[in-house]
């Protein structure tokens, strides 16, 4: 143990903390449908998808998803079309993509087991810290630190913390303070305890302190200075981008649909033509777009959304416009059209689901 972080555990009453912490747990956790389960592959399922997304997002797709993919080799073998499809909404979709390459690697490599040793496990794509940490103690039992944003909020709080929680070298930090305090008797209450007690008691704002099992224990309640923390530095305007989109149709009532690229923002979603534009003129800049990408002859008649989507780094500002196409269209493998009921059976980023609900609300 380094001298920073035995300076910070001096005087810390660890096992009781351990002990009060994870009693209270035992109480008060919720009844989450992956805490039913210890198959490591259905937590680490979980455990992507509750990556930036709340919990009560996550549960129906937990359970959809468990549905059409109840197995590691389920997942593994299935089409990426079809996975696509089932994370539809859940946004952040380099996620699930690098979840099915993971599993796959895990089936030809681990014989469909799930690594149980920090070093394998952690070389799997899209496999960080965190996600090692979180499935290898609650699936196995290992004590290995996960920190989450819950978790360092949390311990900046009790350690009184004044670190940037945003840099990479404070969340070492709280890693090396969580192996050196986790219990290794029950290593995969200790942590979900600790991001349980982040995301019902120590929230951000208003943290409730009254009612937190561990307040003896707190440093910067005892400070006052609990609502302070964690210090954390605010995050740069995304970048702001004009595009225009159009659903468009031929005279049977077909939808002209496109396949993004398969590398990039988005990969391998569908979506409704698009294009980026200048302020001005912006339907026939659109009009053009058509006719030079997909050679595709189209008239847009009116605009009927406007909306506006946004990223970690980036801001669209859509304008969707109806329109019909002239002519025949070659389709191609990332070309289509297709029938309203056929829509639903491809995978569109969030930003074009909201399109499709708002030309269906049109008034023609």
């Amino acid at each position: 143990m380094n001298e920073k972080i035995a300076l910070f555990l001096e005087g810390f009453a660890t096992e009781t903390f351990q002990r009060e912490l994870i009693q209270w747990f035992e109480r008060e956790q919720r009844e989450l449908p992956w805490r039913k389960e210890t198959d490591p592959y259905k937590i680490w399922v979980s455990e992507v998808m509750l990556q930036q997304t709340k919990v009560d997002t996550v549960i129906p797709y937990f359970q959809q998803f468990m549905e059409q993919f109840p197995t590691l080799e389920a997942l593994a073998d299935a089409d990426e079309e079809k996975v696509l499809k089932a994370w539809e909404g859940l946004g952040y979709y380099s996620r699930v993509r690098n979840l099915h390459a993971a599993v796959k690697e895990v089936k030809e490599r681990y014989g469909g087991k799930v690594p149980d040793r920090a070093e394998e496990f952690s070389k799997l794509k899209g496999v960080g810290p965190y996600t090692t940490g979180a499935v290898l103690s609650i699936a196995y039992g290992i004590p290995e630190p996960a920190v989450d944003g819950n978790v360092m909020r949390v311990l900046s709080r009790i350690f009184l913390i004044w670190e940037d929680i945003a840099k990479s070298k404070t969340r070492t930090l709280f890693e090396a303070i969580v192996r050196a305090i986790i219990d290794h008797d029950h290593p995969s209450y200790f942590n979900q305890a600790l991001m349980e007690l982040g995301a019902l008691i120590c929230v951000p704002r208003k943290p409730a302190c009254l009612l937190c099992p561990v307040r003896s224990h707190c440093r910067s309640f005892r400070e006052g200075v609990q609502e302070q923390l964690p210090v954390k530095t605010k995050k740069t305007k995304g970048k702001e981008m004009d595009i225009v989109a159009a659903v468009v149709v031929d005279e049977k009532g077909r939808v002209l649909i496109h396949k993004r690229d398969s590398d990039g923002l988005l990969a391998n979603l569908w979506e409704f033509p698009n294009c980026r534009v200048a302020s001005e003129n912006r339907k026939h800049q659109l009009e053009s777009f058509f006719l030079d990408m997909y050679g595709v002859s189209v008239t847009l008649r009116f605009p009927f959304a406007a909306l506006q989507h946004v990223f970690s780094h980036l801001v669209w500002n859509i304008v969707a416009y109806y329109g019909k196409i002239v002519g025949d269209v070659v389709e191609t493998d990332r070309l289509k059209l297709v029938s309203e009921e056929e829509l639903g059976q491809y995978a569109f980023p969030v930003s074009h689901q909201r399109i499709w609900e708002q030309y269906q609300k049109r008034e023609i």
